[in-house]
């Protein structure tokens, strides 16, 4: 998607804390679920996640309950996320929508030149490499620098990827960084979250329906922003500022509020909502 072409929309400024839980899911709405603090609990690492039978068989439910409008939206690589819910095949845009899986299997890639990356992808692995507890996730298209291990080093982490951006811009433009929860991420610009939510809701089976979006990070914020000027429904998970109407406690709560709609108990289309 050019930018010209880009639907556009600003992600607004945090909201105070309190927000009510979701009214039940519709049968016309069209779900998408963040991975790694939503659907999963964290892990120290991304490869630490634990994936159970309970969300296995929860998600192929929903997709059959909402007519296959169902997609995870990560800033994991799409090839990681296949391999978290192997067998399963759903819709996925993978690395902040830089890569996004069609619900008929089509390919999209936002990919720019990655020159920069492949200049900055050294010194960061040495950079990690002489710091303990800190974990370098190379992406393809993004490089995460996580810290969660090793929270004192925050504030070098910052100001360390900070400094190595300003020298590759000097080079190439596009690129930004992306914080998250302790974890700050290279990314190009142009796409995110939002923009691969809005692209599925031009595509059947999502087009047509009331978007609900449900995301834990800061990175989610842009997808909340984007469900939310298109009328739908944005649901933080967990504490913290957030720009979405509505909240829910904790990767428990998001499975039994999904859960009731898997057993048939979500409102049918048409239904009201307050």
């Amino acid at each position: 998607m050019s930018e010209r072409q880009r639907p556009y929309y600003v992600v607004g400024d945090p909201q105070p804390s309190g927000r009510s839980p979701p009214p039940p899911l519709r049968t016309d709405s069209a779900l998408f679920l963040d991975i790694d603090g939503t659907l999963l609990e964290l892990a120290p690492t991304p490869d630490a996640v634990h994936v159970d039978a309970g969300v296995t068989a929860l998600l192929p439910a929903l997709a059959r309950r909402l007519g296959g409008a169902v997609a995870l939206i990560t800033g994991r690589a799409m090839a990681d996320a296949d391999r978290l819910f192997r067998g399963l095949e759903l819709p996925i845009a993978g690395q902040h929508g830089l890569e996004r899986r069609s619900a008929d299997g089509s390919l999209h890639r936002h990919l720019p030149s990655l020159s920069a990356l492949d200049r900055l992808r050294g010194v960061l692995s040495q950079f990690a490499a002489r710091h303990k507890g800190l974990f370098l996730e190379d992406k393809g298209a993004t490089l995460a620098l996580h810290y969660r291990q090793a929270p004192q080093l925050a504030a070098l982490v910052h100001q360390t990827l900070r400094a190595h951006m300003t020298a590759a811009l000097a080079f190439e433009s596009g690129w930004r960084l992306q914080p998250g929860k302790s974890i700050l991420e290279i990314k190009p610009d142009g796409s995110d979250k939002g923009t691969a939510i809005l692209e599925y809701m031009t595509e059947p089976p999502f087009a047509g329906r009331r978007p609900v979006f449900v995301g834990d990070d800061l990175t989610d914020e842009y997808g909340f922003a984007a469900v939310t000027g298109a009328r739908g429904w944005a649901v933080k998970v967990g504490r913290g500022p957030t720009s979405a109407h509505f909240r829910l406690r904790d990767v428990s709560a998001v499975r039994a509020w999904l859960a009731a709609m898997a057993r048939g108990e979500g409102k049918a289309r048409g239904t009201t909502d307050a």
